[in-house]
C-alpha cells in the first residue's frame, strides 16, 4: 500500500468508528391482535428496531402524519379502542445516551369497526320477537356456514365453518346447539367436543341422526378476553334409514296454500303419544307445536288452523329423548303450488305431479313442468312418470304463463334393495 493511500484508509476507519457509514435501522410497527379490530377490544401497538449495538431506544409514536408524539413507550396499549383510535401509525427510535437514530417505520393502518350498523336495521325487516337473536351490540357477529350442504344422509361428511368477517387473526371458536326451554324460548348448549372446532372448522366425518339440529358459534381472542356475539343459526338436517316414526301430513303434499288447515301426525308401530311435532323456520326459528300459538297438539298430532307463508320450514317428529326423525320441508305459498309426494318414491313406482292454484275451479292448471331448471313437459294438467328410476331424482316445479310458478321441491327416489333407504323429500 502506497503512502498516498494512507490518509484515505484512516478516514474510512474513522467514519466506520463514528457510525457515519452504517445504515440506519428501520423501525417496524406491529398491531395485536390484528390491524382490523372491533370497538371495545384491547389493542397493542409495538415498535421494533433491529439495531446492533444499541441496548436502549427511546421510541416516538405518530398518528396520521402528525408531528406530535403521543407515546414514548415501545408498546402502546388501548385498553378499549374506539373509532377515534383508528388511523395510520408510525414510530421512530433514538438511542438513549447515544447518537444513533432509526429510520421511520412504514405507516400501518388500524381500522376499528362498530360492528352493528344502523343501516342493517334500515335494510332488513326485523321481527321484534327475534331481535334478541341479532344480539344488537358493538361486538362482531360471526358468520356460520355449512359445507357441502345442510341436507345430509347418515354417513355423509359435513363441516361447519365459523368466520369473523374482515378479521381472521387470533380467534378461538366455540360451538353450540340451539335448544328449546319449557317456555319455547331458545338457549344455547356448548357442544361437549366444542374444542375440536377451535380453529373455526367443526367437522363430522360421518353424520348420524343425532347431529340433526340448529347450530351457532362464537369467537374470542386477546387478553383480557374479547368475545363476539353468537353467530347466525345454521341448521343441519340428517335423514336416516328406516326411521322409527313417520310424519303423516294432510293434505298429503309438501307445498300448501295459505289460510288452510294442516294436520301433522307422528305415527309409529305402537301408536304411542310420545312424539312431539317440532319445526324450524327462517322467521320464527326453532319451535314446538305443543307450546306454540301457531298450532295445537293432541297426542302426537299437531293441527295448524290457518297456514301462513312464514310457516315455510322443516317439520319433524321429536322423541322424548330429544331425537329428531322424518324431516319434511313444507312450503306455504300464496300462488301456484306443486302437488308432489311427501316421502320418497320407490324405484319402479309411478309418480304424478300436478300444478295447483287456489283461485281456479277446478284448482288443477294446465302448466309447464321443469326438472332441475329444464322443461320436461309443457301445457299439461299433470305429469306422470310411470316407472320411476334414480335418474328421476331432482328439483321439480311447475309454471303457468299467467298465474306464475310454484316453489321447487326435491323428489327423492328410494332404490330397491334388501335395506330400504329413506331420503326425505324437501322443498327449496
Amino acid at each position: 500500500m502506497g503512502l498516498c493511500q494512507l490518509p484515505l484508509v484512516l478516514l474510512l476507519i474513522l467514519n466506520i468508528h463514528s457510525g457515519q457509514t452504517e445504515e440506519r435501522p428501520k423501525a417496524k410497527v406491529s398491531i395485536k391482535p390484528d390491524q382490523h379490530v372491533f370497538r371495545g377490544e384491547t389493542v397493542t401497538l409495538r415498535c421494533d428496531i433491529d439495531g446492533e449495538g444499541v441496548t436502549s431506544w427511546k421510541y416516538s409514536w405518530y398518528k396520521d402524519g402528525s408531528d406530535s408524539v403521543f407515546s414514548e413507550l415501545q408498546e402502546h396499549t388501548f385498553s378499549s379502542v374506539t373509532e377515534s383510535d383508528a388511523g395510520k401509525y408510525s414510530c421512530y427510535g433514538a438511542e438513549r445516551g447515544g447518537s444513533r437514530t432509526s429510520n421511520f417505520s412504514d405507516e400501518v393502518t388500524m381500522t376499528v369497526s362498530d360492528e352493528f350498523d344502523q343501516r342493517f336495521i334500515n335494510t332488513h325487516k326485523f321481527n321484534m320477537l327475534l331481535m334478541s337473536d341479532f344480539c344488537i351490540s358493538d361486538r362482531p357477529r360471526p358468520v356460520l356456514s355449512v359445507s357441502p350442504q345442510k341436507w345430509l344422509t347418515e354417513g355423509d361428511p359435513v363441516t361447519l365453518i365459523c368466520e369473523v368477517k374482515d378479521s381472521s387473526t387470533g380467534w378461538t371458536f366455540s360451538w353450540f346447539t340451539v335448544s328449546l326451554s319449557s317456555e319455547n324460548s331458545h338457549h344455547y348448549e356448548l357442544l361437549s367436543d366444542s374444542s375440536r372446532g377451535a380453529g373455526g372448522n367443526y367437522t363430522v366425518s360421518s353424520v348420524d341422526q343425532i347431529h340433526t339440529g340448529v347450530y351457532v358459534c362464537s369467537a374470542e381472542r386477546g387478553k383480557p378476553v374479547y368475545k363476539t356475539t353468537y353467530s347466525n343459526k345454521q341448521p343441519l338436517w340428517v335423514t336416516g334409514v328406516s326411521p322409527p316414526v313417520s310424519l303423516i301430513i294432510s293434505p298429503n303434499r309438501t307445498q300448501h296454500f295459505t289460510l288452510i288447515s294442516l294436520s301433522l301426525s307422528c305415527e309409529d308401530q305402537s301408536n304411542s303419544d310420545r312424539w312431539t311435532v317440532r319445526r324450524y323456520t327462517d322467521k320464527w326459528g326453532l319451535e314446538d307445536c305443543l307450546l306454540s300459538r301457531w298450532g295445537s297438539q293432541k297426542g302426537s298430532t299437531c293441527k295448524i288452523m290457518s297456514t301462513d307463508p312464514s310457516y315455510t320450514g322443516v317439520y319433524w317428529c321429536q322423541s322424548e329423548s330429544g331425537d329428531s326423525y322424518n324431516l319434511v320441508n313444507i312450503s306455504v305459498h300464496i300462488g301456484v303450488i306443486l302437488e308432489s309426494p311427501v316421502h320418497p318414491v320407490t324405484e319402479g313406482d309411478s309418480l304424478t305431479l300436478r300444478c295447483l292454484y287456489p283461485y281456479a275451479s277446478p284448482p288443477i292448471l294446465r302448466a309447464d313442468f321443469y326438472k332441475d331448471g329444464s322443461l320436461i313437459q309443457n301445457q299439461t294438467p299433470e305429469m306422470i312418470i310411470s316407472n320411476v328410476s334414480k335418474s328421476n331424482e331432482g328439483f321439480y316445479y311447475c309454471k303457468h304463463p299467467e298465474r306464475g310458478e310454484s316453489p321447487k321441491s326435491w323428489i327423492s327416489v328410494t332404490e330397491v334393495s334388501n335395506e330400504s333407504c329413506c331420503i326425505c323429500e324437501y322443498s327449496a
